[in-house]
């Protein structure tokens, strides 16, 4: 039986670092357990993340920089669910989160909560916030 779910989180282009430094600035609640990073004997992969793991609000996200470059890159469809506890939480996370990024939905009320966003940040990665 699985022992658990976590986030997986594949970087491309060595933002990985950039990544974690930025989620551990914005987020209250955050630990990095683990940060192994490409040794010299990689070549060009020397320095960036082979394997991350920090805890961002109780849960546990893992992180690569890939060694492979791929096609594709982050899709916006699955993306963390943060559940804030007032509009100056909410407002400031948004705000962070969306510098450099996109915004897919702005802050406001679509109907299944009393307030929601949809924002990706500047490494590609999407976050839903909302106030339920």
């Amino acid at each position: 039986m699985a022992k658990s779910i976590d986030f997986h989180i594949l970087f491309q282009n060595g933002m990985a670092r950039q990544a974690i430094e930025r989620y551990g600035e914005i987020f209250d609640e955050f630990d990095l357990d683990r940060l192994d990073l490409f040794e010299a004997d990689a070549g060009e992969l020397e320095g960036q993340v082979q394997v991350a793991e920090f805890r961002a609000f109780g849960r546990r996200f893992v992180c690569v920089d890939s060694p492979i470059q791929h096609e594709w890159d982050m899709t916006p469809g699955i993306a963390p669910f943060i559940v804030c506890n007032d509009d100056p939480e909410m407002e400031r996370l948004f705000e962070t989160l969306s510098d450099g990024g996109k915004v897919h939905m702005p802050l406001g009320d679509y109907g299944f909560g009393r307030r929601f966003g949809w924002v990706e940040d500047r490494f590609g990665v999407s976050w839903l916030l909302n106030i339920t």
